[in-house]
């Protein structure tokens, strides 16, 4: 009945009322149309394109007060100027910072398992200074820093190790120098990983790129430091 209605007032309407009516119902239809798109965005002839996130690959820096950067803001230590490097060149990698002032090889074997929580796809062994500062035994740290490498392995078997190889000082003579020295290429060659020969290279025992202990690099030195770290890391990316 309301269709007959509506033919019989079309067709004995006047023009300009057939005009009203028409814009009337276009005006309806598509109010109509905007509030179906509104309750329903996607349509079944659109589909949405959105960009994934991009995930970044982490590097851990795990290490003592060479790698925590002593007395220094974080942002002036070596992980944070390869970070630097790293983001100038368009790679997707997160460097981690931790390092922790004082750690011996046996305290890394205690914190590991607390690091290994975190993701991780390069990880980089920094250990064993301060061992070598407080004269203790070669076996046992060569012992730690296995254990270490071991504990990543079981965790993250796709990660890819760098080891980062320090040097005794001289006062504590040759045999033991020469023995703490060979620990780092030994464990390097043993587990197949990447390897630093010596994390200071050019700036230990320079007073002008350490602090005044004559042991930690200064700003200037942990540039050079992640020079030479980055010279072994970039072939492992």
């Amino acid at each position: 009945m309301k269709n007959s209605f509506l033919v019989a007032l079309f067709i004995n309407a006047p023009m300009k009322y057939l005009v009203f009516f028409l814009t009337l119902l276009m005006a309806v239809s598509c109010q109509e149309n905007k509030q179906e798109k509104a309750q329903n965005p996607v349509s079944s002839t659109t589909t949405p394109t959105q960009a994934a996130p991009v995930t970044k690959k982490a590097i851990v820096f795990f290490g003592n007060s060479l790698t925590a950067a002593y007395q220094l803001s974080k942002e002036q230590g070596f992980p944070a100027l390869i970070q630097k490097k790293i983001d100038s060149l368009g790679l997707e990698y997160q460097c981690i910072n931790a390092g922790l002032s004082g750690e011996t090889t046996a305290d890394g074997v205690n914190r590991i398992d607390w690091v290994l929580q975190q993701p991780m796809d390069i990880f980089v062994l920094e250990l064993g200074g301060n061992d070598a500062l407080r004269g203790l035994p070669i076996t046992e740290s060569k012992k730690n820093l296995q254990l270490i490498i071991d504990k990543v392995k079981a965790a993250k078997p796709s990660c890819k190790i760098v080891v980062a190889g320090m040097m005794a000082p001289p006062n504590l003579g040759a045999t033991y120098t020469n023995a703490f020295r060979s620990m780092y290429p030994d464990l390097a060659k043993q587990n197949k990983t990447a390897l630093i020969p010596f994390l200071l290279e050019g700036v230990g025992g320079n007073p002008d790129l350490n602090l005044e202990d004559g042991i930690h690099p200064n700003i200037q030195g942990h540039q050079i430091v992640a020079e030479t770290i980055w010279k072994v890391l970039k072939s492992v990316l």
